[in-house]
């Protein structure tokens, strides 16, 4: 099978695990993930796309099914399923739109402050990086004594400080061009926010200066500028952009060019001054207040509490909201508390992963998934450990919160901060803040969260995994289903679903060329026996079993595709050869983890190897002991 060959087969597997072609809303891709947009998640079979060749994870997150291939292979994935799908040509703001036709208010909302905040972050990025450079500078004599170092130090500051000086214009540009304004007029107001005709902010509030008040009938009006105003931004550029849509409506053509722009930088002006001004900086006040309430008063407790959901959070997609409220504190504090919580948060994650993979080494599929999706962490990207690893699994999820509790009190006790914001993990050693020992103090917190995650996950893993062995004991001890055995009848071996032999994926089956039968996808990994008979044969792998009939006739049951190779291990066998069997009984156990954590299939084909007719009398799910087959005696 040669590449295309076996992309196709992916992307038929794929259609068919998320319900077909028809539930296909669009694709996209990105660096490393293919990225689905479906009519109705709910059709979509997780377990089926998390064990499709090459697939190292699949997650939902907000609109999007996302599966990770990792990067140059999910291009040539993308083309070859994009044309399969007749979704090519797509973009991830196509991709984006078709998504957020599923959304609620709530939902929508919410992404749509991220993407104001997505828009400008290489500029917010790249200053925060600087920032944090210029801060180990500043403290190094040779460069202070170096004319040429000083130099650089001093552009390199000066960059660091642009973004941040002109941070409203940025957002209200960003908030129109996203709510489907002309940006250019997002630039225009975010110009007005930081005129010099206006008292500087900063000023105004330290009593350094004293601004001038206009009376608007009767209406008394500060003329103060809206340094640091981040939420005021994203509230004017959200008017600016419903008002210029609202005049290039009602306004005729022949005068549009000139009137539309006036009229929505006029309105917008005034309603920034007298409504949108006022009512920003109270909202912006009440966040800051509120968080510094939170750290005053609530203390350890406030920041273990934090950093123990902030990944929750995440799951949810609120997190956007974070870097609106992170602009508005360093803009009223100059320093962020919650960016290192954060960051100690999704390293919690980050070792949780690292001890669920030191638990399950010997599974290939999990080394595929859990190491990149460690590495991903390291560079501030938590979404692949949380959905391809710790909540799929559950339990090191719990692991990894725990473990950004326990880092969040060092944050606490440390003083630990950060002067910018929009990067974490190794990458936000760059922005933290120097005070107190910051650089070491932040290494230290997130060596905390990752040992922690670590050792709390294994505990967790430990007793998850006691568990799991009692209940598959009790599976193990549960009683067959007393059945009264019709002669010519075969029952369902397998709890799960059940279909003709054509249907099975291995062509030597699915040609009837061993014989007719059935092929059944286990939901359990029991095996009962079909027939009160004798056990013919067990093959020396385990994985196959041989059976006579009382009426003669023999059957195979084959569990597992391909699974020879597995050299009996995924398999535990409660009969022998030449013992008799009634039809119910337990016959066997597959591990189907293990099979799977192989890229093998689970499929469980029923052959009536005696090449005798049969016909189907129950397809689809099944239980144990269920009629699902009939011998047919020819004249």
């Amino acid at each position: 099978m040669n590449k295309t060959e076996r992309y196709e087969q992916i992307s038929k597997e794929i259609v068919d695990a998320v319900g077909g072609m028809d539930n296909i809303a669009g694709s996209a891709h990105c660096a490393t993930r293919l990225r689905i947009i479906l009519k109705d998640n709910d059709k979509a079979d997780m377990e089926k796309l998390d064990n499709i060749d090459l697939c190292k994870g699949t997650f939902v997150a907000g609109d999007q099914l996302q599966m990770i291939f990792g990067a140059g292979l999910v291009n040539d994935v993308y083309d070859v399923f994009s044309k399969y799908t007749h979704t090519e040509n797509m973009s991830l703001t196509d991709i984006k739109e078709a998504g957020s036709k599923k959304h609620n208010p709530l939902q929508i909302a919410i992404k749509s402050l991220s993407d104001v905040f997505i828009e400008i972050m290489p500029g917010i990025l790249a200053a925060a990086l600087l920032l944090g450079l210029t801060g180990v500078l500043n403290n190094l004599d040779f460069v202070k004594n170096n004319a040429t170092l000083y130099a650089i130090n001093r552009l390199v500051t000066i960059a660091s400080a642009g973004i941040f000086d002109v941070l409203p214009l940025a957002v209200c540009y960003s908030a129109v061009k996203r709510y489907g304004g002309k940006p250019i007029l997002g630039i225009v107001l975010g110009a007005i926010m930081l005129s010099a005709n206006l008292t500087n902010a900063y000023d105004a509030a330290q009593g350094l200066a004293t601004p001038e008040t206009l009376s608007l009938f009767g209406v008394p009006i500060e003329l103060v500028g809206f340094q640091g105003g981040i939420i005021i931004a994203l509230m004017i550029g959200y008017v600016v952009a419903k008002l210029d849509q609202f005049f290039d409506k009602k306004i005729p053509d022949a005068i549009k060019l000139l009137v539309s722009p006036l009229l929505t930088v006029l309105v917008s002006t005034l309603l920034l001054f007298t409504l949108i001004g006022p009512v920003g900086r109270t909202l912006s006040n009440w966040i800051t207040y509120g968080l510094i309430w939170v750290t005053e008063n609530l203390g350890v407790l406030g920041y273990m509490l934090f950093a123990g959901v902030q990944q929750i959070i995440v799951i949810t997609g609120l997190h956007h909201i974070f870097g609106a409220i992170e602009a508005q504190l360093i803009a009223d504090t100059g320093t962020n508390f919650l960016n290192p919580l954060m960051s100690v948060a999704l390293m919690g994650q980050g070792g949780a992963v690292l001890g669920y993979l030191i638990l399950h080494w010997k599974n290939v599929k999990d080394r595929e998934i859990c190491i990149p999706s460690f590495l991903s962490t390291l560079f501030g990207i938590s979404e692949p450990a949380i959905f391809g690893v710790n909540l799929r699994h559950k339990y090191p999820l719990i692991g990894g919160c725990l473990a950004g509790a326990g880092a969040g009190a060092y944050v606490y006790w440390t003083h630990l901060t950060a002067l910018g914001f929009g990067t974490t993990a190794l990458p936000g050693l760059a922005i933290a803040n120097p005070a107190n020992n910051g650089y070491l103090n932040y290494i230290l917190a997130h060596l905390i969260a990752l040992v922690l995650g670590i050792v709390l996950t294994m505990a967790l893993g430990v007793f998850h995994k006691d568990e799991k062995q009692k209940a598959k004991a009790k599976k193990e001890q549960e009683a067959v289903p007393v059945l009264e055995v019709k002669e010519n009848v075969l029952y369902s071996p397998i709890k799960g679903k059940a279909a003709p032999i054509q249907e099975c994926s291995d062509p030597v089956f699915n040609s009837k060329a061993m014989g007719d039968g059935m092929v059944f996808t286990p939901e359990d990994g029991l095996v009962v026996s079909p027939v009160n008979g004798t056990v013919l044969m067990i093959f020396p792998t385990k994985h196959a079993i041989g059976l006579r009939a009382e009426n003669g006739t023999e059957l195979l049951i084959h569990m597992g595709l391909n699974t020879v190779s597995l050299e009996g291990k995924p398999f535990e066998l409660y009969v022998k050869e030449g013992d008799t069997v009634k039809a119910g009984q337990k016959l066997a156990l597959m591990d189907l983890e293990a099979i799977e954590a192989e890229s093998l299939s689970t499929e469980t084909p029923l052959i009536v190897t005696s090449m005798q007719p049969v016909r189907i009398t129950n397809a689809g799910a099944v239980n144990w002991g269920e009629s699902v087959m009939e011998i047919v005696h020819e004249n």
